[in-house]
């Protein structure tokens, strides 16, 4: 079964808004075995609606349109499917008192019959009730197609997709089953891998599909597999996955499906009763960032030190600076010392420190732009290694914050 996505806005074709609606409606129609075809933003204009409509309708199974339902002018979805589908908007008495009740108890302005209007719709229309506002979900059919219209607001999408869409899907439609395994590695570039899995690549069975998503500093592989049988697809696929460890094993560090790399840390720590200390330098905070985006940790990380600037370093983290002059701010040496200092600072069991020269200019040090160095301290040893990360500020800040994250998993996992 094929779907597309439609999504209606022209903030989102300004860049206005980001489109995370087709995200989350592609994710949760691949669980249920919905392969997603395409999806495309158009304009409020009636002509690229009608357009749009058209394409999927020659492509697709199931076409999903969010946005265009407000009550304003430039909304004009409802009208355009009663065009598209040759029907007509009825009020929907249902739906008026549902919009009157939501006025009544949560709104302070006035209803308007601006508002009241939103209970018109498609008469062929199946209604679909959404709890939190005032724009109805709509199932409609043209010949084989099912259209489906929802409202943009992500949190009313997001419910009427939950409530209505999906259980219906499920209910009404034979979908295969569709498997998705995410592999995640480190410290190795995706051609480098594909040297080194090639032959097992070239043995897995047709209906698996092998895709490289590279990002700044990891690769991940994902295993795609889809069909009637489930058992035997997971089987095929587990045996793949195992022969894959068995080839690249050293640098995979679990599956997406369990987590990022950082949540494996939070689990590690969390659970040997360990803690943390950071003390960064050109990454700016993003380690400690991406590790308090996790719930939960201040059950293992202690805190934080941004020592942006050399006196910061010298003045907070007690750096000498004759150990500064004779080494650099970006060496081995000064990176080792933040991290022992941080460790000592907020009496935490492992700490983690970078220096580097980030770029654009060379700033308090001849070191060359992308030249890193990463320490960790632990409650044994302290050790810091060094790593050219290339010469776009993004891609150094971020590709150091994943070798960090590599570095410190390794240690904690060696308790």
């Amino acid at each position: 079964m094929y779907a597309e996505i439609i999504t209606i806005g022209d903030e989102i074709l300004i860049g206005q808004i980001v489109d995370t609606n087709s995200a989350y409606i592609a994710q949760e129609f691949n669980k249920i075995g919905i392969s997603v075809y395409q999806i495309s933003s158009v304009q409020d204009h009636r002509e690229h609606i009608l357009q749009a409509l058209e394409e999927a309708c020659s492509r697709a199974d199931l076409i999903l349109i969010t946005g265009g339902l407000g009550p304003t002018k430039d909304d004009i979805t409802k009208h355009t499917l009663c065009e598209f589908l040759e029907d007509t908007l009825v009020l929907n008495q249902k739906v008026l008192a549902h919009i009157e009740y939501l006025f009544e108890k949560y709104i302070s302005t006035p209803i308007s019959e601006m508002n009241r209007q939103q209970a018109l719709v498609p008469s062929r229309a199946r209604i679909l009730h959404n709890k939190y506002g005032t724009a109805p979900g709509m199932w409609m059919k043209k010949g084989k197609q099912i259209l489906v219209s929802l409202p943009g607001v992500p949190f009313e999408m997001k419910n009427l997709m939950q409530a209505e869409v999906l259980p219906r899907i499920q209910r009404e439609f034979h979908r295969p089953f569709i498997l998705h395994r995410t592999i995640m590695t480190y410290g190795l570039g995706e051609s480098a891998i594909a040297e080194r899995i090639e032959d097992w690549e070239n043995s897995l069975p047709d209906f698996i599909k092998l895709a490289y998503l590279p990002n700044l500093g990891k690769v991940r592989l994902r295993l795609t597999a889809k069909g009637d049988d489930k058992q035997s697809i997971s089987e095929e696929v587990e045996k793949a996955i195992a022969e894959l460890y068995g080839i690249i094993g050293d640098i995979i560090y679990g599956e997406e499906e369990e987590g990022s790399l950082e949540s494996g840390i939070a689990k590690v720590m969390t659970e040997k009763g360990l803690t943390l200390a950071t003390a960064e330098s050109f990454t700016g905070g993003k380690i400690a960032q991406q590790l308090t985006s996790i719930p939960g940790a201040s059950a293992y990380l202690k805190g934080s030190v941004v020592a942006y600037a050399t006196e910061v370093k010298k003045d907070v983290l007690g750096i000498p600076e004759k150990l500064i002059k004779e080494h650099s701010v970006v060496s081995a040496e000064v990176a080792k010392t933040m991290a022992v200092n941080a460790r000592q600072l907020f009496k935490s069991d492992y700490a983690v420190s970078t220096t580097g020269n980030a770029g654009p200019t060379k700033g308090d040090s001849d070191a060359d732009i992308g030249t890193v160095y990463i320490a960790i301290a632990t409650p044994d040893r302290v050790f810091a290694e060094r790593f050219s990360m290339g010469n776009h500020r993004v891609r150094i800040v971020q590709k150091s914050v994943h070798k960090a994250f590599e570095l410190l998993k390794k240690e904690i996992l060696k308790i």
